[in-house]
Formats: C-alpha cells, sequence, structure tokens
C-alpha cells in the first residue's frame, strides 16, 4: 500500500502502512501526520485496518473518551466485522484477556481498586533498597565479564523482570522462559502459530502459579491478590491470573525499553552523558526526558469505537479500530520546544504512560527502577560507550511497544 504521492504528501484516500521502515523510524511517519493528516487511516502488519492518532492534544482527548472502548469481547466482536487474512488471527485465551487494559468501567474500577495498594509512591519507595540490590547485582557480574555486552541482556532486562518476578513470587530459574513469551507475544512479525503457542504456554504456566498461590500463599502481591479475591469475591480464576499476566508483561517490557531507549539516547549525545555524570542530581529529570523523547511504549493499547467520534476534527465511524500515538504526542512541536531534541532542563510533563483511566498502574515503579538503572550505570561504567555504529542497531517489529533489538556496548 502506499502512502501518499510521488511529491511525499499524504491523501485522505491513501492508508498507511505500519510496516517495517515505520518501526524503524516511526518519528519520521508521525511528523508528517501531524502536519498533513493528524488522524489518518491505516493498516498493521497482519492487515487489519486502523485509525491512527498523532497529535498532542488529540491524543491526550482521545486516551480519556470513553467511547474509545477498551473491553476485549466489544474488540472481538470488531475484530471480526474486518477483512483480516486467513489465518492471521492470534486467538488468545480468556485467561489472559481479563485484566486492566482489556476492561471497562465498572469492571476496570474493581481491578484497578484491588491491585493499586501495590504500586501506590509509597509502596513502591520502600522498593528501593531492593532494587538497588539488584543493579548493585547486576553491575558487579557486568564488571567482572567481557568488555563488551548486550546491555539489554546484561542489565536492562533483568532489573525490572527481576523486581516483578520477586513481586510475584516467579521462581528466578523460569524467568527467561517469560522473556520468550513476552516478546513473541508483542511481536508483529512473527506467526499466528507461534504468537498462540506462546500465549497457550504463559497462560498454562499462570494458571499453576495462581492455584499455587491459593493453596500455599506467600509474602508476595500476587498472593496477596489471590486472598483480596477470595474475601472479597470480586476476582474470577481467569481474572487473577490475567492480572498476573499483565504485571510480569507491562512489568518488565515498559523498563527494558526505557533503559535501553535511554542509554542510547545518551550515547548518541556525549555531551547530554557527560553533563549526567557531572551532576547525577539531574538523574530523575532525565528519565522523564528519556520516556519523552523515546519512549517505551510507540502505540498504545487497541481501542474501538462504540459510537461515531470526531477526534481532530475527523469522524471515526462506529465499530472501528483506533490506535493513540503515545510516541507522536510527546513530540508534537506545538506541546514542545525542539521536540527531537535531548534536553536534560525539561520541565514539559508526556503522556508516555498515558492518561486517564488507563493511565498505567506501574509508574511508580518504572521511574523507581529507570532512575536507579541510570544512577548505577553512570556510577559504575565510567567509559561506556556503542560497540557499533547506530545505523546497525535494529528496533523491536512491534506495534506497541518501541525497543531495540540489542544493544552491545563496550564497558571499559
Amino acid at each position: 500500500m502506499d502512502d501518499g504521492r510521488t511529491d511525499g504528501t499524504l491523501t485522505a484516500d491513501r492508508v498507511v502502512p505500519l510496516d517495517a521502515a515505520f518501526f524503524a523510524d516511526p518519528h519520521a511517519l508521525y511528523a508528517r501526520l501531524r502536519v498533513e493528516e493528524p488522524v489518518a487511516r491505516a493498516v498493521t502488519p497482519v492487515g487489519l485496518p486502523v485509525w491512527l492518532v498523532t497529535r498532542y492534544d488529540d491524543v491526550r482527548e482521545a486516551l480519556t473518551d470513553p467511547r474509545l472502548a477498551k473491553d476485549a469481547d466489544g474488540f472481538s466482536r470488531v475484530l471480526e466485522s474486518k477483512p483480516l487474512p486467513s489465518g492471521s488471527r492470534v486467538a488468545f485465551t480468556q485467561e489472559l484477556n481479563r485484566h486492566l487494559l482489556s476492561t471497562d468501567p465498572p469492571d476496570h474500577t474493581r481491578l484497578r481498586k484491588l491491585v493499586s495498594r501495590a504500586f501506590t509512591v509509597r509502596a513502591v519507595s520502600a522498593l528501593r533498597p531492593q532494587v538497588e540490590a539488584i543493579a548493585g547485582r547486576l553491575a558487579d557480574r557486568m564488571a567482572a565479564g567481557p568488555a563488551e555486552v548486550d546491555l539489554l541482556d546484561a542489565f536492562a532486562f533483568p532489573l525490572p523482570m527481576g523486581v516483578i518476578c520477586e513481586l510475584l513470587g516467579v521462581p528466578e530459574g523460569e524467568r527467561t522462559s517469560f522473556r520468550r513469551w513476552s516478546n513473541t507475544l508483542l511481536a508483529s512479525d512473527g506467526t499466528v502459530d507461534e504468537r498462540t503457542a506462546a500465549g497457550t504456554a504463559m497462560a498454562g504456566y499462570l494458571t499453576a502459579l495462581v492455584a499455587q498461590k491459593r493453596a500455599r500463599p506467600a509474602d508476595d502481591v500476587l498472593s496477596a491478590i489471590v486472598a483480596a479475591a477470595e474475601d472479597a469475591d470480586r476476582l474470577s480464576f481467569d481474572e487473577t491470573v490475567s492480572m498476573a499476566f499483565l504485571l510480569l508483561v507491562a512489568g518488565h517490557e515498559t523498563t527494558v525499553n526505557l533503559i535501553g531507549n535511554g542509554v542510547l539516547a545518551l550515547l548518541r549525545r556525549p555531551d547530554r552523558l557527560a553533563e549526567l555524570r557531572a551532576d547525577p542530581a539531574l538523574v530523575p529529570a532525565a528519565v522523564e526526558e528519556f520516556l519523552r523523547l523515546d519512549g517505551p511504549v510507540n502505540l498504545a493499547t487497541y481501542r474501538h469505537t462504540t459510537a461515531p467520534v470526531e477526534v481532530g476534527g475527523t469522524t471515526i465511524p462506529a465499530g472501528e479500530v483506533v490506535l493513540v500515538s503515545l510516541a507522536s504526542a510527546n513530540r508534537d512541536p506545538d506541546h514542545y520546544a525542539a521536540p527531537d531534541e535531548l534536553d536534560l532542563h525539561r520541565e514539559a510533563s508526556h503522556l508516555a504512560f498515558g492518561h486517564g483511566i488507563h493511565h498505567c498502574l506501574g509508574a511508580p515503579l518504572a521511574r523507581l527502577e529507570g532512575e536507579v538503572a541510570f544512577r548505577t550505570l553512570l556510577a559504575r561504567f565510567s567509559d561506556l560507550v556503542l560497540a557499533v555504529d547506530p545505523g546497525e542497531l535494529t528496533w523491536r517489529q512491534s506495534i506497541l511497544m518501541r525497543g531495540l533489538t540489542r544493544l552491545p556496548v563496550r564497558l571499559r
């Protein structure tokens, strides 16, 4: 499919392909769309027609519009009406489809209330020693090993995965499987069979884990969720499994990409890296800027219209799939000065964690992990540099996530 005329401009009768070129550099497309067609028709790699929202003000409004629904059953009905190619539908088990990001009020309100206590700013602050200990152990291992490592494998993945798995009580030896299943489920270039198999494997494991926590509760968040569900009769077994799935996947995916994308941004700007080393007090502000500049979530999870909705002067009919671009909103020049620049002193807020009732529940934890990660790396590795030419780096083929496939660095 073509995305415009030969002169590069977009036209109303064109459909924008969200393809390999888009994954490699979504910001180039977003810059055009914000000017020429801020609410555009697009198509995903599996052939799903969607509407793509790119301007900051429109994105913020869309994230709070109740007519842009999230419920899994309604989304399934919308998908049934779309001309998807034969064999392109992934069969997600019900056990993985009953979480915060696939529900609307009142179910969403009930689910969020149940788990929100574990992720308050105060509760997360108490985790700092635990996060620092994990980061310190990983840095020790890196310092004792080869001079060149893939920072994603050596640090960016095991840090948040270690934290969330300890919170949920997942044994260390089983954590690698979660990364493989998660990567497969979120990829846009995998086969239907591969993604279905990954979902089935994850559902099976989490079903057994929830049953185990019910039979033998431990001092972890998942046991508390199971206990609260039984005491208040507010969560079904499937909802409990789905919540464990969301916490595991969202609890590590976002932070992996925050660390990877943030380190890359610094290595591309040695002057900013030197500035941050000289003044570690800037780290919290730098984390916010990494989230804005190239945040871990490109497009928010799928929404569907339950009625005609006007967004940015364009009416999206009922029964349509809508993708809201957090990444594009965060670089809208109408909202940010010099939006493509890494500015460690920027004070403007961002939409990297979403907005409204679906604002990321784990945002305080992601911020804490990001801060600890960058403080640790800056303190321990004073000669950190890219080990490859930036042009050799590749990005994950994922509609939702914005992250590198690997990040080779030299530590010394």
